[in-house]
């Protein structure tokens, strides 16, 4: 399997390779291995018209299978694509749009791919989001009593896994979004992020912005919920106290970890199991570690899937699971109806022969000794 995912953060392709199988109620996950590759400069604004909405499509999934065309030979691809919006209002998701054509990857691979996998959720009445919780209550399955899951990325997820209850997962809301927002404006778009946190390690927390920021009625809202760069972006901002760039920045992480920590008190957290690109700034991971105390905070990698690599093994999950006849949404995360097949499959350039459907219930997964290092 090939998982292709290109975060809300539009920082990288990410890519991983695994070998996936089904043994009883178990998917065991072995990772082979897993990159990030550069996003295309020429696409980094989202599109504002048709015309840009149809020319990202196409050469964002031509991007996609050159990368994919690197990591030949694979059975399925998976690929989350690139969500360019996602429409909430009142609390429910009016729609989610995802763009990579899945046709250019199978066109350049002759593998089959399976694409555009939120929408089924979001049609039987969820929000599409977020679909790590498939992985992460498989996965943590077994652990401490509530153990939590957590992704930082432009938008801040976490899954909370209670034994004996349906899992919670929900976006506690901006990860990276606003500091990447910053940084971007300040450079002129020279800069997408406060790379190893440089610019926010030298400020201090303006307590009054923090303040002002903490008072957006999104942290109160009761899940499932999510959110995305339609309101935490730079617009978003404006109205603020203007204050010096180290001190926005420095705010801005603070404003992330007290978030993420008030929702992982909200569940009693035992652990905190972190992954994504939010755990390269050491300012962001120090300030995290500081809210959450005495919670232990722990890194994906410990436990087998590499923090930079674990959303496009997720994709590669997904993708896996719809193949195999089994529901990829956990309903009572993202706020569906009941549990759906996700996606949608484009063949490769061979007849489309799937398998026998899985009939067993999936309750665990397994991730084995890494075949390579990342």
């Amino acid at each position: 399997m090939i998982g292709l995912i290109s975060g809300t953060s539009m920082d990288g392709i990410d890519v991983a390779v695994a070998d996936l199988s089904i043994h009883g109620d178990v998917v065991e996950l072995v990772p082979v291995q897993c990159a990030e590759h550069p996003f295309p400069k020429d696409l980094l604004e989202k599109p504002r018209d048709l015309a840009e909405v149809c020319a990202f499509d196409t050469s964002l999934g031509q991007a996609f299978g050159e990368v994919a065309a690197g990591y030949l030979p694979a059975d399925l691809i998976s690929s989350l694509g690139q969500t360019v919006h996602h429409e909430v209002q009142d609390g429910e998701c009016l729609g989610t749009l995802q763009l990579g054509q899945p046709a250019w990857i199978a066109e350049r691979t002759g593998v089959p791919v399976i694409a555009d996998l939120r929408v089924r959720d979001v049609a039987a009445g969820g929000h599409g989001a977020p679909l790590a919780s498939t992985l992460d209550a498989l996965w943590l399955a077994g652990m401490d009593e509530n153990a939590v899951a957590l992704n930082i990325g432009g938008i801040a997820n976490i899954t909370v896994v209670r034994s004996g209850s349906a899992p919670i997962a929900y976006d506690t809301g901006p990860g990276n979004a606003l500091m990447d927002a910053v940084v971007e404006v300040l450079s002129n778009g020279e800069r997408r992020q406060d790379t190893n946190g440089e610019f926010a390690s030298r400020g201090t927390v303006r307590e009054d912005v923090l303040k002002k920021l903490l008072a957006d009625p999104y942290y109160a809202k009761p899940w499932p919920k999510s959110t995305g760069k339609e309101l935490f972006n730079a617009e978003y901002l404006q109205g603020f106290p203007t204050v010096q760039a180290e001190d926005m920045l420095r705010t801005l992480a603070e404003l992330t970890a007290r978030t993420i920590a008030d929702a992982c008190r909200a569940h009693d957290a035992s652990t905190v199991v972190a992954s994504g690109g939010g755990m390269r700034n050491p300012v962001l991971v120090d300030t995290l570690t500081k809210a959450l105390d005495p919670i232990p905070l722990k890194i994906s990698d410990s436990l087998g899937l590499p923090r930079d690599g674990k959303e496009a093994y997720l994709a590669a999950l997904l993708g896996f699971l719809t193949w195999q006849g089994v529901p990829g949404n956990t309903p009572s995360a993202t706020g569906a109806s009941g549990p759906r097949l996700l996606g949608s499959i484009t063949p490769g350039s061979g007849p489309l022969r799937l398998p026998e459907p899985v009939t067993t219930a999936v309750t665990k997964l397994k991730v084995g000794e890494p075949k390579c290092a990342h």
